[in-house]
């Protein structure tokens, strides 16, 4: 299971850190969150660490579909309704400058960077994509509607947001990372206010990043409740469309698509961690239907972090720990966010105030449907009889036949066979159910 950007890219690799050290900033996890984080801290001489438990970028970035954009789903007219045209308009801005700097750093990068044209289209639902193009004009955003597409099938309409981008983001991530201060192979085993204790050292930090995709830390934040994880997949065919821009399906059981080189890449079949969903079979038999002459040359899946409102958690980690902070819950849109993240946090832990920050506060309201459905899905597993439990939270695991894997469906940390970690927030290995 070999993702398109993996089979083009080489990582550069850092060391493991063997003795005990202070920073200014320790940033813990080495996605492309945290690399970014690391980047701008850099970039204006901040002192800082960052630590990863395995190797840079193993985890959800190598298997992105790397779309750059402030067009998230039908998020605006949600966003509009729930907090207002404000904040709202603070979300939509810090991902339009996300897409900006990725822009600029790009122009100095080989990292196959395309500006491509963004869409979101509905099978059937013409009036939720007017809606969201209404709401997008309540903030002075040109989004237009459409019913034109460059798909192999028709759609009631269609959102397009122009000037969007796409690119290989372990390209881009190589280059970045090679003169940053990273250690690999350095597991963080336990974590007090301002000291990491590693394996063969520690780290004492003034302020500490936990970008570790779910955070790992249960006392504080409540992100266990806060959040679950989902799973969803991808094939990469030759053979097929050239379809000129990047399209997602409003539906959460439809489809997304974009091209890279001479592929098609199409997405979906997901499914909340620990469940079942159509996975790669989906996909292969659409490839199948729409695309008969076409080749499959990978295929690979991915896991996102889905917040209690569809906006990530950054900032303070929680009310009670001033000194950490944490970027999660993407939501499917880990690349844009992942920079307004990075440019959120380096503004905080530098004592400066970010004109964004406020829309995507860690400790704003829990009230949301979702919770319940977290909190039953929690309930129901930890009374799960099973000899195979989550070590996180005890949860009951449940075997994925498609990835050959045991998978949490509380909080989505994910298993090989054996036993080993695949996925966290488990921060070790499933225990010997015999």
């Amino acid at each position: 299971m070999l993702s398109a950007w993996s089979d083009n890219s080489r990582l550069p690799e850092f060391e493991s850190l063997k003795q005990k050290v202070k920073t200014d900033v320790l940033i813990i996890g080495g996605g492309l969150a945290g690399i970014l984080c690391a980047h701008m801290l850099a970039r204006q001489s901040i002192d800082y660490i960052l630590v990863e438990a395995e190797t840079i970028c193993k985890g959800v970035t190598k298997n992105t579909t790397a779309k750059i954009t402030s067009q998230h789903g039908l998020i605006y007219d949600k966003l509009i309704k729930k907090y207002g045209a404000e904040k709202a308009l603070m979300y939509l801005r810090a991902n339009q400058e996300a897409l900006a700097e990725y822009k600029k750093l790009c122009a100095e990068i080989d990292c196959d960077f395309e500006e491509k044209d963004a869409f979101v289209y509905s099978l059937d639902k013409r009036d939720k994509i007017e809606k969201e193009v209404e709401a997008l004009k309540r903030l002075n955003f040109n989004a237009e509607f459409t019913e034109k597409t460059n798909l192999p099938f028709s759609v009631a309409g269609a959102e397009r947001f122009k000037g969007q981008a796409q690119f290989n983001p372990l390209k881009f991530v190589s280059e970045i990372s090679k003169n940053l201060n990273i250690f690999e192979h350095t597991n963080v085993r336990e974590l007090t206010e301002h000291t990491a204790v590693t394996g063969e050292g520690g780290i004492e930090a003034k302020k500490i990043i936990v970008a570790t995709h779910f955070p790992f830390i249960n006392k504080h934040g409540a992100y266990f409740l806060k959040m679950f994880q989902h799973r969803s997949y991808v094939i990469a065919i030759e053979n097929a469309q050239d379809i000129s821009g990047m399209y997602v399906d409003e539906s959460e059981k439809g489809m997304s698509f974009r091209n890279y080189e001479n592929l098609l890449l199409i997405g979906g079949g997901g499914h909340r961690t620990g469940k079942k969903g159509g996975d790669w079979r989906e996909l292969r038999e659409y490839a199948a239907g729409y695309y008969p002459n076409s080749k499959e040359k990978y295929f690979w899946a991915t896991q996102d972090c889905m917040t209690l409102d569809g906006v990530p958690y950054i900032g303070n980690y929680s009310k009670n720990t001033p000194d950490f902070y944490v970027a999660t819950g993407f939501n499917k849109w880990g690349i844009t966010t992942s920079m307004a993240a990075a440019k959120i946090l380096c503004d905080m832990v530098t004592g400066k105030q970010n004109e964004f920050a406020e829309v995507f506060d860690p400790g704003r309201s829990m009230i949301a449907p979702q919770l319940l459905i977290n909190t039953f899905e929690a309930v129901v597993n930890l009374l799960t009889v099973s000899k195979r439990r989550c070590p996180h939270l005890g949860c009951a695991l449940k075997w994925n036949a498609a990835e050959r894997s045991w998978d949490c469906p509380c909080h989505g940390s994910r298993f090989d066979e054996n036993g080993g970690l695949i996925n966290n927030p488990a921060t070790g290995n499933m225990k010997n159910p015999d």
